[in-house]
C-alpha cells in the first residue's frame, strides 16, 4: 500500500519542483516504511539523502502526510551496491590522474556526482552495466536558493550580472564564452546556477550542463580508465550549453586540460554557448597554456569587483527580509545593519554566515537584535575584520593615490593639495574601522576629534557635489577591501 502510494505521491512533487531535480533527487527515492511518525526512505547514496534533506524535506513531508498524518521526520538509508569492478587503467590514465591526486580520488569524486541513478532495485555498477549519461554527462547539483531573484545587483557586480541575463535570455549572443571572475564569495557560482535555473525553466529542451573544472577532471580521468573516450568526447560535444566553475583547477593537468580545450572548440564551432568561472583573468591563471587563456578570452570577460558598503547593506535587507518571512518576530535596531556592512568587508560568505548566527543567537536567547548584541555575538568575526584594514594602511593608499608624501599628509601643513587627501583619509579611517575620533586625531599629526569630524562631514559634503571624490572614495574603498 505504502509503495503504491508512493509512486501516487511522487507525482505530486513531480508538479511541485522542476523536472531536473525531480529526476536527480525525487525519483531515485522509494519509502521503505511509515512507523511513529518517522518516515524511512532509500537513497542510491548518503551525498543524495543529505541533500534531499537539506532542500526537500518540507516537500516530502507534506506529501507524506496524505499516507500517514503524524510523520514528522525522515530518515534515510542506502541501498546496497554491488561492488564496482576496477577496470584497468590506462597509462595516459595514470598520468591524469596522477596529475590530480591519487585513483581512489578521481574514482570516489566520480561515484559521489552520479545521485540521478535509480536505487529500486538495485543493479550491476560496472562499466558496461551504467549509462553514460548517468556517468559522464550528469551535472552537478543546482542550488534552488541560487536564483537571479534573490541575486543583489549594485555598482560592483552589475556588468556580471547583466551578462548573466543576456546568456539566460536563450537567444542569440554576441559573446562567446561568458567568463566570470572575482575573489571568494563575489557572487560568480551564484550566476552560474542563475543561468542554468532560468534556462532549464524557459527552454527544457536545451541540454544544459553545469559542473565545476574539478568534477570535469573526474569524468575525464574515469573515461580513460573505463576506455570510453570516445562516449566521452560525444556526449561533451553534443551539450547545448556547458558551464565549468573554477576552471582554474585544470591548469597544470595536461591530459585535462588538453580534452578541455579540444571540447571548448568543438563546442564554440557549432555556436553552442559557454559559461566559465575563474578566480582571476584568464591571462592571469598560473600554469595554462596561452593557446587555451587566449581562447577563455576571446568572448567577454568579466571581473565582479569586491563588494561596496551599499551593495552589502542591500544583501543584508534582502536577507532580513526573507527571514522575516518565517519569523515575523525577528527585531533589528536601527543601525545593526549599517554597521555590519561597514564592518565586514571581506566577502559575501562571510557577511551572510554571520547574519545567519546572529539570527540564531537572537532567537536563542529571545531578545532584538541590537548593536549591542551583535557586538558581542560577532566579536570574532568583527575582530578579524577590523586587523585587516588598519589607520596606518589606510593613509598610506590614500597618499599613494595622491601622490604625496605620508609625513605632508599628516603632517601641519593646510594647503589644499595636502588637506583634502587628509580629510579623504579621515573619513576612510572613520568608516571602515572601529576606531574613535580622538584615536583616529592623534594617528594624524595628534589632531582634535572635532577636526576629524570636520573632516568626516565635509567629505560626506563633496561626495554629493563632486564626482571626482565620489570616483576616487570608491577606488580607495574597493583597493582597501580587496
Amino acid at each position: 500500500m505504502a509503495t503504491t502510494s508512493w509512486g501516487e505521491l511522487k507525482k505530486s512533487l513531480r508538479a511541485s519542483v522542476n523536472e531536473h531535480n525531480y529526476t536527480n533527487w525525487i525519483a531515485p527515492l522509494e519509502l521503505l516504511s511509515l512507523r511513529e511518525g518517522v518516515a524511512t526512505m532509500a537513497a542510491p547514496s548518503g551525498y543524495v539523502g543529505t541533500y534531499v534533506q537539506r532542500h526537500f524535506e518540507d516537500e516530502i513531508l507534506r506529501a507524506l502526510t496524505a499516507i500517514d498524518p503524524a510523520v514528522r521526520r525522515i530518515d534515510f538509508t542506502v541501498t546496497p551496491r554491488a561492488p564496482r569492478e576496477e577496470a584497468p587503467a590506462s597509462a595516459v590514465a595514470e598520468k591524469a590522474t596522477a596529475a590530480s591526486g591519487t585513483e581512489s580520488q578521481a574514482q570516489a569524486g566520480a561515484d559521489t556526482l552520479t545521485p540521478g541513478v535509480s536505487s529500486a532495485p538495485p543493479r550491476s555498477t560496472s562499466p558496461d552495466a551504467l549509462s553514460m549519461q548517468d556517468r559522464m554527462l550528469q551535472p552537478a547539483p543546482l542550488d534552488p536558493h541560487y536564483t537571479f531573484d534573490s541575486f543583489v545587483v549594485g555598482k560592483p557586480n552589475e556588468l556580471a550580472h547583466a551578462a548573466a541575463r543576456r546568456v539566460a535570455s536563450g537567444g542569440e549572443v554576441e559573446f562567446n564564452p561568458l567568463f566570470l571572475y572575482g575573489g571568494v564569495g563575489l557572487g560568480k557560482t551564484h550566476l552560474m546556477h542563475a543561468i542554468a535555473h532560468e534556462l532549464k525553466a524557459s527552454q527544457p529542451h536545451l541540454n544544459v550542463v553545469y559542473l565545476s573544472a574539478e568534477q570535469f577532471m573526474y569524468r575525464f580521468v574515469q573515461a580513460l580508465r573505463d576506455k570510453r573516450m570516445m562516449d566521452f568526447k560525444s556526449l561533451f560535444r553534443t551539450v547545448d550549453v556547458l558551464m565549468v566553475d573554477d576552471v582554474q583547477f585544470i591548469a597544470g593537468k595536461d591530459s585535462t586540460q588538453e580534452e578541455f580545450f579540444h571540447t571548448f572548440n568543438a563546442l564554440v564551432d557549432h555556436n553552442k554557448q559557454i559559461i566559465i568561472s575563474g578566480d582571476c583573468a584568464p591571462n592571469e591563471i598560473k600554469n595554462l597554456p596561452v593557446r587555451i587563456s587566449s581562447r577563455l578570452s576571446s568572448g567577454l570577460v568579466v571581473d565582479l569587483h569586491p563588494t561596496d558598503y551599499e551593495l552589502r547593506l542591500g544583501i543584508l535587507q534582502s536577507k532580513v527580509a526573507a527571514f522575516r518571512l518565517k519569523h515575523p518576530e525577528l527585531e533589528v535596531a536601527d543601525g545593526v545593519l549599517e554597521f555590519l556592512a561597514h564592518r565586514i568587508s571581506t566577502n559575501v560568505r562571510v557577511l551572510e554566515g554571520a547574519l545567519t548566527r546572529l539570527f540564531a543567537f537572537a532567537s536563542l536567547v529571545g531578545r532584538e537584535i541590537t548593536l549591542e548584541l551583535t557586538q558581542d555575538c560577532l566579536s570574532d568575526v568583527l575582530r578579524a575584520s577590523e586587523r585587516k584594514i588598519t589607520i596606518e594602511e589606510i593613509q598610506r593608499r590614500v597618499a599613494e593615490h595622491y601622490n604625496i608624501r605620508l609625513s605632508d599628509m599628516i603632517g601641519p601643513k593646510r594647503v589644499r593639495s595636502f588637506a583634502r587627501p587628509r580629510q579623504i583619509a579621515m573619513y576612510l579611517c572613520k568608516k571602515l574601522t572601529s576606531r574613535s575620533l580622538p584615536e583616529i586625531g592623534r594617528r594624524f599629526g595628534g589632531r582634535d576629534h572635532t577636526t576629524v569630524m570636520h573632516g568626516v562631514k565635509r567629505i560626506e559634503e563633496l561626495m554629493n557635489q563632486d564626482a571626482q571624490i565620489a570616483d576616487d572614495l570608491e577606488l580607495l574603498r574597493r583597493a582597501l577591501e580587496a
